[in-house]
């Protein structure tokens, strides 16, 4: 791996951890105050950290004693002086108190990374998932 790519997998590796302990600030920090996400859930975009924290709130809390561990997979990352681009196939598992694996779905994600002094922060997520010409539902197994 690249030296230049470590702290963006420092990055993912906070976001995988801060999603299983549902830790909101945690999760919330990951992202730069102005941040625009284009979720695939229910909502258009979310306009900066603030309406990001409340939507988080709600989905940590929705999760009951369960918890949801994510896996990312086919990982591309490009870094240049200022900022950087993540896609990739993310996997997020609902996993019981005792820690089975319950269900699973994937999405595609985009992130684009500015650096902040010296850290790095996601200035703007897109989630998305196939639609199936067909039938018109969403695709959420690759």
């Amino acid at each position: 791996m690249p030296a230049a790519h470590e702290p963006i997998h420092e990055i993912i590796r906070a976001y995988r951890a801060a999603i299983l302990a549902k830790d909101v600030e945690g999760f919330v920090d990951l992202y730069a105050p102005h941040v625009r996400v284009f979720d695939t859930w229910g909502v258009w975009s979310y306009e900066g950290r603030p309406a990001w924290r409340e939507m988080v709130r709600g989905w940590f809390a929705s999760l009951g004693d369960e918890r949801v561990g994510v896996d990312l997979s086919d990982l591309q990352i490009a870094v240049a002086t200022e900022s950087a681009v993540v896609t990739a196939i993310v996997t997020y598992s609902g996993v019981s108190a005792e820690g089975d694996v319950l269900r699973s779905m994937q999405n595609r994600v985009t992130w684009v990374l500015a650096r902040e002094g010296a850290r790095w922060r996601i200035v703007h997520e897109h989630t998305s998932a196939p639609v199936g010409f067909d039938d018109g539902k969403v695709i959420l197994q690759r």
